[in-house]
């Protein structure tokens, strides 16, 4: 259906893709893995002529004995959307946040002319429904910031289908996704390309995602195709050494050494935290939401603990209470038996620090280095030597003290976690919250990165609270797992236990839940 010939690729003078040849029939999904840079999503745009100015492409893009590289702009413009959908990996971005969902479902039709506006509308309700977003619950005039996470994804692929296209592009669609939504948005895309005979190239890092949806897959390294094949035998037969390294680093658990005190570090007992909604009628009564709903946990010193659970499930409103940053309603924090508010000491604030999901989305991008690593003694007042601290914990994450005066678009998505760490370690802390600290990062990145976590916790005793959604990291990372579900503790163990023998219901279904990498690959 699509076939892709000695394609290269270069901007400004600089190689990106060197004679990528590929093939996709229809109803079938192509997989296209490797790490951050290696040529996925820049093939992907090559399809789709959505190029940067200064790229210079060569070789031919064929759909359906159609070459879409001898077309010009305005011809490419009724390929794309029509013939050639493509489903972006951050839904949030790639809606328009002041335009309904119904009206960006149909504004596809209406650019492409398919359509009149009242038939627009029309199918734009099919297609929203096709996905899983019926007329009922999820009306055309809705926002995009109304939905969850998944359920912006899913007007996306609304969005990608509404011609139904003969390819559907999806790059890296179930990134940011938790591993039930994922399972959702997954089964979802197969469907689709099921029932629409549409082929399908599905870009992502994550191995055991490919393993499940692809029925061939490319292996792609430094913008060249170094191994490709179907899915089952390529898995279990790998030839190329950077396949093979693929395969480990997704596999990685680092070598972590238990120093665990018996002492609690952090102790929450009974935490309520209530948020009030608007009212539904004019001088009605102010209903409200029970994000946490009497929650307990414990950390020991040194200790790591998971926090999983679904989008939603309270994980984040309870990280805030922790750090300080949303009063509660109900219950007590504690942090080595000093009471957490809003307003607590500032030496007690300094011994918690966080590392967000996306480092460069938590930096300045006009301050250097420097000033990034120096912003939480902002609050705390500037220490005499800060300077010196700042050249030891980029040195202790792996980077250099001459970093300090570069910007953070000088750097790679694995350096720029590594100076996020550095920043929440700049001020001693005990405690270090990771919210989804190696989400965004392919698998050989998030291998360096959990290495240098076990690292830092051995040298400096650090005592973690590791919030994911992906399953193998946690079991990789972390001692002990709690499961959180509507606000509430719904199951918690021993990391290993509870992976082996889950005794909730909803622990099995994450657990079901989650694409698995084969066991072998010899």
């Amino acid at each position: 259906m699509i076939t892709l010939d000695q394609i290269n690729l270069s901007i400004g003078g600089k190689p990106i893709l060197r004679d990528v040849s590929l093939r996709l029939q229809a109803g079938k999904t192509l997989g296209i893995v490797g790490e951050s840079g290696s040529g996925k999503s820049m093939t992907a745009l090559s399809i789709m002529r959505l190029l940067p100015q200064g790229a210079e492409l060569s070789g031919k893009v064929t759909l359906e004995e159609r070459e879409l590289t001898a077309l010009g702009e305005r011809q490419m413009c009724a390929v794309r959307g029509a013939e050639v959908g493509m489903i972006f990996q951050e839904p949030m971005t790639a809606l328009n946040p002041v335009q309904s969902i119904g009206d960006q479902v149909a504004e596809t039709l209406l650019i492409h002319g398919a359509a009149s506006r009242s038939e627009a509308a029309r199918i734009a309700r099919e297609r929203l429904a096709r996905v899983g977003l019926t007329s009922d619950r999820f009306p055309l005039d809705r926002y995009p910031h109304e939905l969850s996470g998944g359920q912006r994804q899913r007007v996306c692929i609304a969005l990608a289908i509404a011609l139904r296209p003969k390819l559907l592009i999806a790059d890296e669609p179930t990134t940011a996704l938790d591993v039930t939504t994922q399972a959702q948005i997954l089964g979802l895309i197969r469907e689709l390309v099921r029932e629409e005979g549409m082929g399908c190239l599905f870009i992502t890092h994550d191995l055991a995602v490919v393993a499940e949806m692809a029925d061939d897959v490319a292996v792609m390294k430094a913008g060249q195709v170094v191994e490709r094949g179907a899915t089952d035998a390529l898995l279990h037969d790998m030839q190329h050494p950077y396949t093979k390294a693929l395969f480990e680093a997704s596999r990685h658990c680092p070598v972590r050494i238990p120093q665990m005190d018996e002492a609690h570090l952090l102790e929450v007992s009974g935490a309520v935290r209530d948020y009030t909604l608007r009212r539904q009628r004019l001088f009605g009564p102010r209903p409200s939401f029970r994000a946490v709903d009497g929650v307990d946990l414990r950390i020991r010193r040194g200790e790591s603990l998971g926090l999983v659970g679904e989008s939603g499930c309270g994980k984040s409103t309870l990280t805030r209470a922790i750090l300080g940053l949303e009063p509660l309603q109900g219950g007590e924090i504690r942090l080595d038996g000093q009471t957490v508010t809003p307003d607590m000491p500032a030496d007690l604030r300094r011994r918690m620090q966080v590392v967000f999901q996306d480092p460069y989305g938590s930096f300045n991008p006009r301050h250097k280095v420097s000033r990034l690593l120096s912003e939480p003694f902002h609050l705390l007042g500037r220490p005499a030597d800060l300077d010196a601290r700042i050249g030891e914990v980029l040195e202790q994450v792996g980077l250099s003290s001459a970093d300090a005066d570069r910007f953070p678009h000088e750097f790679s998505g694995g350096q720029r976690q590594r100076i996020a760490i550095a920043r929440a370690l700049i001020t001693r802390p005990e405690l270090i919250v990771l919210d989804e600290a190696v989400s965004a990062l392919d698998v050989s990145i998030r291998a360096q990165i959990l290495d240098l976590l076990a690292e830092l916790q051995h040298r400096h005793g650090l005592t973690y609270l590791f919030i994911s959604h992906d399953l193998t990291v946690v079991r990789a990372i972390t001692d002990r797992v709690l499961v959180m579900k509507a606000g509430r503790i719904v199951e918690q163990g021993e990391t290993e236990a509870v992976f082996n023998a889950p005794s909730h219901p909803y622990t099995r279904a994450l657990l079901e839940a989650a694409p698995v990498l084969p066991l072998a690959a010899e």
